[in-house]
């Protein structure tokens, strides 16, 4: 072979590198990552319509559970709201023979649907009392949540146990906005 067919070879392979690379570069890379995004936003797209036929089939289920809680929502008036709240709380401790130490209610207005009596709640009592105190407060119709709870022991031999919960009571606005 000649030098000058080995010039040309080796520039038509030179020229043949160079064009791979930046086939690569310019058309190959963007398509791959475009197929991937692509792929994706299809599979999240499926797993939202998924999701919406799953809340399609449990329709009658949730607004039967949103009928509820918007009828055991309390009311608008303050003083009627933290009131039956009191009520309630003194009302679980009596039937479960649980002692209330201290009720704190504070009002948080984090959206303009609707606002939230949130109670922090001191309590003593036996394992027992404590439990059935908080069976109480759960089965009870009243559109309250148990956010956060915390039992430590009063005594060497845990006995005497101490409850600390973080509650909020639900309140909407009477009409409700539009959805």
């Amino acid at each position: 072979m000649n030098q000058v067919n080995r010039q040309k070879i080796l520039v038509f392979a030179a020229v043949a590198v160079v064009a791979l690379f930046a086939a690569d570069k310019i058309v190959f890379t963007p398509l791959t990552n475009a197929w991937k995004d692509r792929s994706d936003e299809i599979r999240k797209l499926r797993s939202n319509v998924e999701s919406g036929r799953s809340l399609q089939r449990r329709e009658l289920g949730l607004r039967g559970h949103w009928e509820e809680m918007k009828s055991n929502a309390l009311p608008e008036n303050p003083s009627l709201t933290e009131q039956q709240v009191l009520n309630a709380f003194n009302r679980w401790a009596q039937d479960s023979r649980v002692s209330i130490t201290s009720v704190t209610p504070q009002w948080k207005h984090d959206s303009d649907d609707y606002t939230t009596l949130q109670c922090r709640v001191e309590a003593s009592g036996n394992l027992g009392y404590i439990t059935r105190f908080l069976y109480e407060i759960e089965k009870d119709p009243m559109a309250l949540r148990l956010d956060t709870m915390e039992i430590s022991s009063r005594d060497n031999d845990g006995q005497q146990l101490a409850l600390a919960i973080q509650a909020s009571a639900l309140v909407l606005p009477h009409p409700l906005p539009r959805q």
